[in-house]
Order: C-alpha cells, then structure tokens, then sequence
C-alpha cells in the first residue's frame, strides 16, 4: 500500500473521546474520502462509551479481601490500595522505562469510597503484609483467622473473593446468605452441583454477586456488541479463540515463598474439600496445576475466553462441548492438561443473516490452548458478510462473497484483503507490560481499556460497577446469570476432556444430559489426568 505518515494521519476517521476510528482502506483518504464516507454510513458502527455508574455516596463501602495473592494484591490494587514495594517496583520500571506507566495510571486512579478493614489468608507472610501495608491512622485493617470469622463479625459490607478453586463457591455462599456482597474470581464454581446452590443463594439474598471477567468493561468488547447487533458480519458460523502462553508464570509454576512451613501456613484450611494430603508447598503456591484445588485450563483460561465472547454475543450455554488435550510440555506432576482443544457447538444459534431465511443457522466456538508456545493469534469471528478481529481494539475485514456488501465488492469500494473498520480506544497512546504473560492478557482485552485518551484499569471499573451496584441498586453486567453460563460451559469442557466424549446440555431442563453410571462432580474431582473409574478391588490395594 506504501502508506506514508501523511496518509494515515488523514485516513483516520476521527479521533472522538475514545480513540481512533478509521477505514483502514482510506489509502490517499482525500481523494477517497467520499468511498470511506459511504461504507462508514453503511456500517453505522457506534464506538461505544464508558459505562456509567451512580457515585458511591455517604459512608464507604467497608470491604474485606479473603485471599490476598496474585490476584488479590491486583484487585486491592483496582480498589485504591497498593502495597509499599508495589509501588517502588513500579517507580523503577518507570525510571528504566518511560513507557511503564503503571504507577502513572494507578495514582490518577479515581478514588472509590471503600474502606478495605479485613483481610483473611491462610499464609501469615500474605495476611500480615495487607495489614501492615494498608493500616494507617485513619483506617484499621484487621486480620481474621477463617473467613467465617470475618463474614460474622459485623465489620464488613462486602467481600472479594480471590481463593483457590474449590472456595470460591462455599464463600461467596456463606456470605449471600449472610446478605454480605460478594465479588468472587473465575470460575465461579468448582463444581456443577455447587453451580446450582450458589446460583440460588444469589437469587435469595438482597446482595449483590459480581463475577470477576472484568473485560466486560472493556471498549472494544461494547463496541463490538454494537457491530453484531447492525448484523455487520453477518451469520457467524465459526469463532475461533485461544490461549498461547510460554513461561513459568503462564504454566502455573509460581514462586515458591521463602517462609512457607507448616507454621505459617494453615494446611488444613487451605485443603477444605479437597483431599487430604500431607503439607505440600507446590501445591498451595501452584494449586491451579490440580483438579483438587483448580479448573485447569477449562476453568482458568477458557473462561476468560468464553465469557468474552458470550458479552458481545449473549450466545448462553452450548448445547454440546467435545473436548480433549494432555498433558504434552510440562510432566512436572501437575494432573490438569495444558494442552486443550474444545469445540463447542450452538446449533441453533444466529446473529442474524443477509441471506434467504432459514438458510443459516448455528455456529461452532472452538477454543485451543498450550501453556508451550507463546506466538499470538487473535480472537476470530468469521461471518458470512465480515470477520471481525477481536482484542483490546477490533478489525473487520469484508468477506470477498458477501451478500450484504456484494454491490460495494463489485465495485471494487471494498476489497476482501483490506480491512474496512478498525476501531482502537488506545490509538497513540503508549503502553508497556512487564512480562509475555502480562501481554497475552493485555492483547486479550483484560488488563485496561482507554478513557478520553487515558488507560483505565478494567478491573477497577469492574469493581466500581459492583461497588455502585451495591450502594445504589441496579443490574452488574456480570451477575449470576453471566457465572452461571460460564461455569457450566466449564465444566461440560472439564467432563468432556476427562471421559473423552461429547457432553450435552438440555436447554429446557437447564442440566447437563446424564450419563447413566457417571458422577459428574467426581470425574471433576478425580485427581488423574482423565477418568478412571475406581474399582473395588483397586481401592483395597
């Protein structure tokens, strides 16, 4: 095309409070200008704006962290409380390089009228670094010895949820019933018949749930909301999505803390439903490398995958899933695979068709993932009119048989190799993330979105919206019916990768089709890498 700096400054199709919009085809845009014009007004796209939400008003929001990990330094984080070497971290990165804008971006965080006064962690080392780090004079943060301990004490208005697996549920339960609000990691659930109690404690209680797939808040996700509504792709048939990760940190295999012993970590507590085994550090720094603790890949990644997807499509649960994948790249004692491959089918489903009725309907979402080798692929929505890109920002591409373009494809004002819309809410803006993992889910739209030219972290507008929702009222876009979805899919894919068969889905009996001799939640549970049933014989040895 030999674009030169000139021409894309003029092919951009504005610069609004979001970023750019342009048709990325808008080669010497000017003398073009009328051709670009055109397929824009065809298209009607809306880039969508930030959502809002009602302030947090009166007394803060007093909040409690059960699980002060990874994940639950991130969401402390997303709620306004950094740690002291966070913070140095980040100013060095900063110095080394200009582009590091995290501490930037979190100090220009809006404040969020939340008071964190718990916390709860059966590591010493976790439990005592919030306290020390987010005690001041003001504000009294107090360590609970079991979570229960904390949803009884009369201290705390909400949770957030940031545990292994296998806790997630029986928490966020406890503390529905209990008209506590709660915010709990993916999966929701750990098991299918979890999935159901939960899904009727949250129905129940006058609290609020928030299922933490923060992408929701995400622009470029909105956005493409709006293009599958103007049925811009057309019939999508086939999506296809993935998981590329190729480090330490990707595959699970976490630090293992220097004073982790049997004295500063309550074993017995972190084991809860699972099975009782001898005190083993691998397994509570890197417990998403087993069925007892985590969802592997189904439950993990896939989720993130999934729910991503079921925002802009609302395509619900998928009447089959198939699955399979091993174990292929680190035979290190982990049980859960990492590699997956899952195809699941939507056999009714539609976004809407260009052609004669009733010639089109159903599509396939497949997902893949290894966990040993890094190179990016993008989320892929292929329609019969269009193929939409989708990541933190979005490209379409028109599809050179077309029907609903056929006329402009003629007459040569679109071309099928040369993408007609891109949209990019952090178009000039600079970004840097600190590690491949850290860019696989950058890429994947769950780290940050752009507001008015600034990056905004997904996770505090996903808080802020629960926050709000608790306070003022209101449906979250990510509540019981959204986990719901997400972990049944789940699990169906779990099932399906340990039995090696299909799993089907009755929509009108809302259950997984039974399978006569079959426990579902035991073949989740089952510590082999697929299932094997456990004969008498077998158990006495």
């Amino acid at each position: 095309m030999n674009w030169n700096r000139r021409d894309v400054l003029k092919g951009l199709g504005g610069i609004p409070i979001l970023g750019a919009v342009w048709w990325a085809g808008a080669h010497h845009a000017v003398a073009k200008n009328r051709k670009r014009s055109e397929i824009l007004q065809q298209l009607n796209i809306q880039p969508s704006l930030p959502s809002t939400v009602q302030k947090l008003t009166g007394e803060p929001v007093r909040v409690g962290i059960i699980g002060f990990g990874i994940r639950g330094e991130q969401l402390c984080r997303s709620l306004g409380f950094a740690t002291p070497e966070w913070m140095e971290e980040m100013r060095l990165a900063a110095e080394e390089d200009p582009k590091h804008s995290a501490l930037k971006d979190y100090l220009n965080q809006e404040k969020l009228n939340v008071q964190l006064v718990a916390v709860c962690d059966v590591f010493d080392y976790r439990a005592e670094k919030a306290v020390a780090a987010f005690t001041s004079d003001q504000n009294k943060v107090k360590r609970y010895a079991n979570y229960l301990e904390m949803l009884d004490s009369g201290d705390v208005d909400a949770v957030i949820i940031a545990t292994p697996d296998h806790w997630h549920a029986p928490m966020a339960i406890d503390a529905l019933n209990r008209n506590i609000h709660a915010y709990v990691e993916k999966p929701m659930t750990h098991t299918i018949e979890e999935t159901y109690r939960l899904k009727e404690a949250a129905e129940k209680s006058k609290a609020v749930l928030m299922v933490g797939h923060q992408h929701r808040q995400t622009l470029s996700f909105q956005t493409a909301q709006d293009i599958i509504e103007k049925g811009v792709l057309g019939h999508v048939s086939l999506i296809q999505t993935n998981t590329n990760r190729n480090d330490d940190n990707g595959a699970w295999n976490y630090d293992i803390h220097e004073s982790a012993s049997e004295q500063t970590i309550d074993w017995e507590q972190f084991l809860g439903s699972a099975p009782k085994v001898p005190f083993n550090k691998n397994h509570f720094f890197r417990w998403r490398k087993w069925w007892s603790y985590g969802s592997g890949l189904s439950g993990d990644l896939l989720t993130h995958d999934y729910d991503r997807l079921n925002c802009v499509l609302n395509m619900g649960i998928p009447n089959s899933v198939m699955a399979s994948g091993g174990i292929y790249t680190h035979n290190d004692g982990r049980n859960v695979p990492d590699v997956l491959q899952a195809n699941m089918e939507f056999s009714d489903f539609s976004t809407g068709s260009s052609q004669i009725p009733g010639k089109e309907k159903g599509m396939t979402f497949v997902y893949s993932a290894t966990l040993g080798n890094g190179f990016s692929r993008p989320t892929i929505l292929m329609g019969h009119d269009g193929t939409m890109e989708l990541g933190n920002r979005l490209t379409i591409w028109p599809d050179g048989r077309s029907t609903k373009y056929a006329e402009m494809l003629e007459n040569e004002k679109m071309n099928p190799r040369v993408p007609i819309y891109q949209y990019d809410p952090g178009a000039s803006v600079p970004d840097a993330v600190s590690s491949a993992t850290s860019q696989y889910f950058a890429d994947k739209g769950l780290m940050w979105t752009y507001i008015n030219g600034a990056r905004v972290d997904s996770t505090f507008l996903h808080l802020r919206e629960w926050l709000s929702a608790t306070r003022n009222g209101g449906k979250v876009s990510c509540g019981i019916q959204e986990g719901f979805d997400e972990a049944i899919a789940a699990h169906m894919t779990g099932v399906s990768y340990k039995l090696g068969r299909r799993i089907e889905w009755d929509r009108e009996q809302q259950k997984i089709v039974p399978i006569e001799g079959i426990d579902f939640d035991q073949v989740l549970l089952d510590n082999n890498e697929v299932w094997k049933p456990q004969m008498p014989e077998l158990a006495e040895s």
